[in-house]
């Protein structure tokens, strides 16, 4: 019985996250209630508050989903990506995931504008960083086994990059005019392959 009452249990959790992703993107963290939350659910807000302690944890439950997502899907699209005879593929293929997931309306909303709002500019930096760096440490250490990077200058590339790549994620979000993801993605190519 108790097995049963943990499934049930993780099954509400994914339900809360669920809807809650579609109402947060949908209306944003602020213009979102607990009760229509819950309403959505047919739940108390007891539950809610059992699984994510307040609305802050639900919504960080669900922006670290969306985070987690787009870094399985960069992790996948690289290792597909490994080629014998271009070192940068994998590196870029992860990177041109990350900025499919930068025009998705869904990821815009809840990582990119509301996150920082959320969990404040620090909070968001940190969370984002833990995620990424290893993708980003990973591709630079390859590159520099490869002879293509001074070694001394991983750690420092991994860290511009990255920002860069969120940077260009905040200005998609921004719908800045004259900038897109194709086009961020050969600029972005052409300074990866221009590192040494």
């Amino acid at each position: 019985m108790a097995r049963r009452s943990k499934a049930d249990a993780e099954k509400t959790r994914e339900r809360l996250i669920a809807v809650a992703t579609q109402l947060f993107h949908r209306q944003g963290y602020v213009d979102t209630s607990l009760n229509q939350i819950c309403a959505e659910l047919g739940i108390t807000k007891g539950a809610l508050f059992h699984h994510f302690g307040s609305k802050e944890g639900l919504f960080l439950a669900v922006w670290t989903r969306l985070q987690t997502d787009m870094d399985n899907a960069a992790r996948k699209a690289a290792i597909e990506a490994r080629s014998r005879t271009d070192p940068y593929a994998a590196l870029l293929a992860g990177c041109r995931t990350y900025l499919k997931y930068a025009v998705r309306k869904d990821y815009q909303k809840i990582v990119l504008v509301d996150g920082p709002a959320i969990l404040g500019q620090q909070g968001w930096y940190e969370k984002d960083f833990d995620l990424g760096a290893q993708n980003m440490n990973a591709g630079m250490r390859y590159l520099a086994r490869k002879g293509i990077i001074d070694e001394t200058r991983v750690d420092a590339f991994a860290v511009m990059l990255q920002s860069a790549l969120n940077g260009a994620g905040f200005a998609l979000a921004r719908e800045e005019h004259g900038v897109s993801a194709d086009g961020i993605y050969k600029a972005f190519e052409a300074m990866v392959k221009g590192l040494r």
